[in-house]
């Protein structure tokens, strides 16, 4: 009996502990929540200021700041796009080189003449380029 009444104490201590635990847990995340809620409110507060809203209340210093706050961002924009579009051309320039070998094999595989002499003769033409891809192993 005396066992029975000191597992008892034992685990009420426990449970005891536990909820005490559990309270602080859940006050912790309270207080996590309301911190979490204000950041998101200035952040928010900033963005509104960024997009030229509620600025009523700014002082002059505080719209120098945004400005520059503006300028930076613009210059990270236009760095980024500047980056894109050189990486464009020399994707574009890859493939141009590309294009002018296959050109070069598919013009020395067909024996080719010059575009501007065999267009002018309309029949010559559809007969030589109907002779060279039949020739030609390039697929669509």
């Amino acid at each position: 009996m005396q066992n029975t009444i000191e597992r008892y104490r034992i685990d009420a201590k426990q449970g005891y502990t536990d909820r005490i635990d559990e309270e602080l847990y859940k006050e912790q995340l309270r207080y996590e929540s309301e911190n979490m809620a204000r950041k998101i409110e200035i952040i928010k507060m900033s963005q509104r200021k960024l997009l030229g809203k509620d600025l009523d209340p700014c002082s002059s210093e505080e719209l120098q700041e945004i400005s520059r706050q503006l300028e930076i961002s613009l210059n990270n924009i236009r760095a980024r796009k500047d980056w894109l579009f050189k990486e464009q051309i020399e994707q574009l320039q890859a493939k141009e080189r590309l294009l002018l070998e296959e050109n070069a094999r598919l013009r020395k595989q067909c024996d080719a003449q010059p575009w501007l002499q065999i267009s002018t003769q309309p029949n010559q033409a559809v007969a030589y380029l109907s002779s060279c891809s039949k020739s030609s192993d390039v697929g669509d």
